[in-house]
């Protein structure tokens, strides 16, 4: 038997095996074997800080479209269609008979009500119905595209600037109440367009569902807006109209109720439709509508038949007898032959009111060309400057083939012809026509040339050196890559928004605990001048431009 004196006493085996002899190294003391660890497979130190994910939602009266900050492209865009509200286990859509059933006829203020999600006008719309449409459709974001928690997770909404403040609670409501969001920061739609786009100025022209905006943006904030009813959501029903009238001609004129003079007249024209339209009609606006670039390409409206083949405007191309067949899902199954130049007139009915005398139209539905240049006018003159050379087109009436264009070349000829004379009338034209009217008394006085300096001069070469001149003053449109990637870039960059609202001081007070602009503004001031108690970040927060 072997004691522990002698066990400890052994050497090893001088005499390894064969074939283990290259592998045995050099006698040393025991010692325990360091552990090598590959890169690929080993966890990373306790120093890295995973970073916190910001989704970004763009909420509209069409769709939502949902996302994770630093990314490109939204992982879903959903829309608020009849059939992405119905019912589980509603299969009825399945139904052979379901397409060719009789449907509740629509008046003209009804049109497409039931594909949007909301309408400025707030009367007669059901907050509560909207409120499940958005909760219906941020749970379907992250349950089947982000695959996410929204608990701990910062959230940035992208909005319109002009929205009800009935309205804003309601979706602040929604998202607090229902998906435990900590905090969410409002980015206005234009400020983040003109980011996309890369610039710090802009004009944006969002051609939106129910009415267009446009803003002027400078060092991204918004100067002034105007708005108008010309939108896509006119269009599509002066395509429906055309649609129906080449489907039915004789049934077209008749049908429907008797109009007074003042229907007739009024921008919302009264028509009655049947639902089924709405959904052909927006197929076709999205697939075949077209603009032509210049105003002669298509014959005006308003010619009469014998002055028309005398006007010159008229080319042989537009002359062309080309149709379209378009096959129509409404029974009866037909085909529908439609000349491809009047898919062109309800875009320039719609958005450029042609046909229409600007004289008689109001602010709200004037025509776009139009707008913008009554909203450059209104721009102080750097700003109009910056302005004019990063035209931003953009929404979902902005992908009509030839409309940018359009807008572009009109604008131009309004500035060509009236320059930047707010004043127009006789007395602006007869100024413009006497290049040397009378001067006042003391007019012929001159100013003495003022004495160029070296060193001024100096500088300002190498001034130029340095910093190019910046393209202003010419007519000239900008891409944008959209409002919700610019609200991504935002994000991605961990800028701290101007309204940052947090969840337990909303649900505590709601949009009355907001402070207003200059109460913000004075108690940062006050704060950066005195010690910091830190109850401005607490309890202080903004609407921003939706105050």
């Amino acid at each position: 038997m072997t004691t522990a004196a002698g066990y400890f006493d052994r050497k090893p085996n001088a005499a390894p095996r064969p074939g283990i002899a290259h592998l045995q190294g050099e006698p040393s003391s025991p010692h325990t074997p360091q552990r090598t660890f590959s890169l690929a497979f080993s966890s990373p130190s306790l120093s890295y800080r995973a970073e916190e994910e910001v989704l970004v939602f763009e909420l509209g009266a069409r769709h939502l479209s949902a996302g994770i900050a630093g990314e490109s492209n939204p992982r879903c865009r959903l829309g608020f269609d009849p059939e992405n509200g119905r019912r589980v286990g509603d299969y009825r859509p399945f139904y052979p008979e379901y397409q060719d059933r009789p449907r509740k006829r629509k008046r003209d203020y009804n049109w497409g009500e039931e594909h949007e999600l909301w309408r400025m006008d707030l009367r007669g719309v059901d907050l509560g119905l909207v409120e499940d449409k958005i909760e219906r459709a941020v749970r379907e974001a992250y349950t089947k595209y982000l695959l996410l928690d929204s608990k701990n997770k910062r959230l940035v909404l992208v909005l319109p600037s002009l929205l009800p403040h009935r309205l804003l609670s309601s979706i602040l409501t929604t998202i607090f109440g229902n998906f435990q969001t900590p905090s969410i920061t409002l980015f206005s739609s234009p400020t983040v367009n003109v980011v996309a786009a890369g610039c710090r100025a802009g004009l944006v022209v969002d051609i939106g569902w129910d009415e267009t905006v446009i803003t002027g943006v400078y060092d991204f904030r918004e100067i002034q807006v105007f708005r108008t009813a010309r939108a896509t959501k006119l269009v599509t029903k002066h395509m429906a109209e055309l649609l129906k009238e080449s489907a039915n001609p004789a049934a077209a004129s008749t049908e429907g109720p008797e109009l007074s003079e003042n229907d007739k007249t009024r921008l919302p024209f009264q028509l009655s439709f049947d639902s089924r339209y709405f959904e052909f009609a927006e197929e076709v606006v999205s697939r075949i509508a077209w603009c032509p670039t210049e105003p002669e390409a298509t014959p005006q409206p308003q010619q009469n038949p014998d002055t028309a083949e005398k006007s010159p405007s008229q080319s042989p191309k537009t002359k062309t007898s080309e149709t379209i067949s378009i096959p129509s899902p409404l029974s009866p199954r037909q085909t529908l032959h439609i000349p491809f130049t009047q898919l062109a007139s309800p875009i320039e009915k719609g958005l450029l009111a042609q046909g229409s005398n600007i004289q008689t139209l109001d602010l709200e539905e004037q025509p776009l060309p139009q707008l913008i240049y009554t909203t450059l006018l209104s721009l102080p003159t750097d700003v109009r400057a910056a302005c004019t050379s990063r035209i931003i087109i953009t929404g979902g009436g902005s992908h009509i083939a030839g409309l940018k264009s359009r807008l572009l070349n009109d604008l131009t000829t309004i500035i060509a012809t009236r320059g930047w004379n707010p004043v127009q009338g006789r007395a602006a034209r007869a100024v413009a026509n006497n290049p040397r009217p009378d001067q006042p008394r003391g007019a012929g006085t001159m100013l003495e040339p003022q004495v160029k300096d070296e060193i001024t001069e100096k500088l300002e070469k190498e001034k130029m050196k340095r910093c190019p001149a910046e393209t202003g003053g010419e007519v000239r449109g900008v891409e944008t890559l959209g409002a919700w990637a610019g609200g991504s870039l935002v994000a991605s960059l961990k800028v701290k928004g101007v309204v940052e609202i947090e969840r337990d001081v909303f649900l505590a007070n709601g949009l009355a605990g907001a402070r207003g602009g200059s109460e913000m503004v004075g108690a940062t001031q006050r704060m950066s001048l005195g010690a910091r108690t830190g109850l401005g970040e607490k309890n202080g927060w903004t609407l921003g431009n939706w105050g």
